[in-house]
Protein backbone atom coordinates (compact mmCIF):
# COMPACT_ATOMS: atom_id res chain seq x y z
CA UNK A 1 0.00 0.00 0.00
CA UNK A 2 1.48 3.26 -1.10
CA UNK A 3 1.13 6.69 0.41
CA UNK A 4 -1.19 9.10 -1.41
CA UNK A 5 -2.10 12.77 -1.20
CA UNK A 6 -5.56 14.31 -0.83
CA UNK A 7 -7.05 17.76 -0.53
CA UNK A 8 -9.60 18.31 2.21
CA UNK A 9 -11.70 21.45 2.69
CA UNK A 10 -12.95 23.13 5.83
CA UNK A 11 -14.67 26.54 5.92
CA UNK A 12 -13.97 27.11 2.21
CA UNK A 13 -10.23 26.60 2.73
CA UNK A 14 -8.34 23.69 1.22
CA UNK A 15 -5.61 21.72 2.97
CA UNK A 16 -3.35 19.01 1.61
CA UNK A 17 -2.59 15.85 3.54
CA UNK A 18 -0.41 12.84 2.86
CA UNK A 19 -2.13 9.61 3.78
CA UNK A 20 -0.27 6.40 4.61
CA UNK A 21 -2.42 3.26 4.59
CA UNK A 22 -1.64 0.93 7.51
CA UNK A 23 -4.01 -1.88 6.51
CA UNK A 24 -7.34 -2.97 7.97
CA UNK A 25 -8.95 0.41 7.11
CA UNK A 26 -6.42 2.34 9.24
CA UNK A 27 -4.54 5.37 7.92
CA UNK A 28 -1.90 7.77 9.23
CA UNK A 29 -2.44 11.42 8.34
CA UNK A 30 0.48 13.79 7.72
CA UNK A 31 0.35 17.53 7.06
CA UNK A 32 2.36 19.43 4.41
CA UNK A 33 5.34 19.64 6.77
CA UNK A 34 5.40 15.80 6.96
CA UNK A 35 4.30 15.90 10.60
CA UNK A 36 1.93 13.15 11.69
CA UNK A 37 -1.30 14.79 12.82
CA UNK A 38 -3.28 11.65 13.61
CA UNK A 39 -4.66 8.26 12.68
CA UNK A 40 -8.10 7.34 11.43
CA UNK A 41 -9.79 3.96 11.34
CA UNK A 42 -12.75 3.72 8.99
CA UNK A 43 -15.45 1.16 9.74
CA UNK A 44 -15.41 -1.30 6.84
CA UNK A 45 -19.15 -1.96 7.13
CA UNK A 46 -20.40 1.56 7.86
CA UNK A 47 -18.25 4.22 6.16
CA UNK A 48 -20.08 6.96 8.03
CA UNK A 49 -18.51 5.64 11.22
CA UNK A 50 -14.82 6.09 11.99
CA UNK A 51 -12.46 6.34 14.93
CA UNK A 52 -9.98 9.17 15.25
CA UNK A 53 -6.90 8.07 17.10
CA UNK A 54 -4.38 10.55 18.47
CA UNK A 55 -5.78 13.28 16.18
CA UNK A 56 -4.94 16.98 16.14
CA UNK A 57 -7.63 17.73 13.54
CA UNK A 58 -11.11 19.12 14.22
CA UNK A 59 -14.12 17.00 13.30
CA UNK A 60 -15.34 18.83 10.16
CA UNK A 61 -11.87 18.63 8.60
CA UNK A 62 -11.47 15.02 9.73
CA UNK A 63 -14.77 14.17 8.01
CA UNK A 64 -13.49 15.77 4.81
CA UNK A 65 -10.26 13.75 5.07
CA UNK A 66 -12.29 10.56 5.57
CA UNK A 67 -14.33 11.34 2.44
CA UNK A 68 -11.11 11.91 0.47
CA UNK A 69 -9.70 8.57 1.64
CA UNK A 70 -12.91 6.74 0.70
CA UNK A 71 -12.94 8.38 -2.74
CA UNK A 72 -9.30 7.46 -3.32
CA UNK A 73 -9.93 3.84 -2.28
CA UNK A 74 -13.02 3.60 -4.51
CA UNK A 75 -11.18 4.97 -7.54
CA UNK A 76 -8.30 2.55 -7.04
CA UNK A 77 -10.55 -0.52 -6.89
CA UNK A 78 -11.29 -0.20 -10.61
Amino acid sequence: MEQFRIEAADDNRGYFFNIKPLGENRYEIYNDESERVGNIEIDGKDHEHCHALDCQIDLPLLHSIKEGILMHDELNKR
